[in-house]
């Protein structure tokens, strides 16, 4: 090993990390920073508890719920089946009452305009309109399953 460099001890080969107790706490500090860190990644995911204020300017409105059956076959159904109707549990969109409760809206919302990346599913913010995201959310809720 080379002298020239200073390698504290820790990091040298023939040292036990375990050795000295600062470096235990050390790791116990960057891995709860680093857990910490990962909650914060999909904070996005999770809803606040007032929906974020969001608002579905068609809710209730079965005039739009074929335009949005429609749109959700053009835009998601590659994924998620035509009219909603995949087997996947985790890409079944009929359930999102059942997964999410009183945080569907905003999950889809969020879901919708972020994208689950690691999932495969792209963001579409910038690609769909509200106007069109809501349509399709209004479908799915007509087509929400109880069980």
């Amino acid at each position: 090993m080379r002298r020239d460099v200073y390698v504290p001890p820790f990091f040298r080969p023939e040292s036990n990390v375990w050795r000295y107790p600062r470096s235990e706490a050390v790791f116990w500090i960057v891995a709860s920073a680093v857990l910490v860190a990962a909650g914060l990644c999909f904070s996005p995911l999770a809803a606040s508890a007032d929906d974020g204020g969001l608002v579905n300017p068609y809710a209730g409105r079965e005039d739009i719920v074929e335009e949005g059956g429609s749109l959700l076959n053009q835009y998601c159904s590659h994924c998620h089946g035509p009219w909603a109707v995949q087997g996947e549990r985790p890409r079944d969109l009929r359930r999102l009452n059942l997964r999410y409760g009183d945080y569907a809206m905003s999950t889809f919302y969020t879901t919708v305009q972020n994208g689950r990346p690691p999932k495969g599913m792209p963001p579409w913010k910038g690609i769909l309109d509200d106007d069109i995201i809501w349509k399709i959310y209004t479908f799915l809720q007509s087509v929400q399953i109880e069980d």
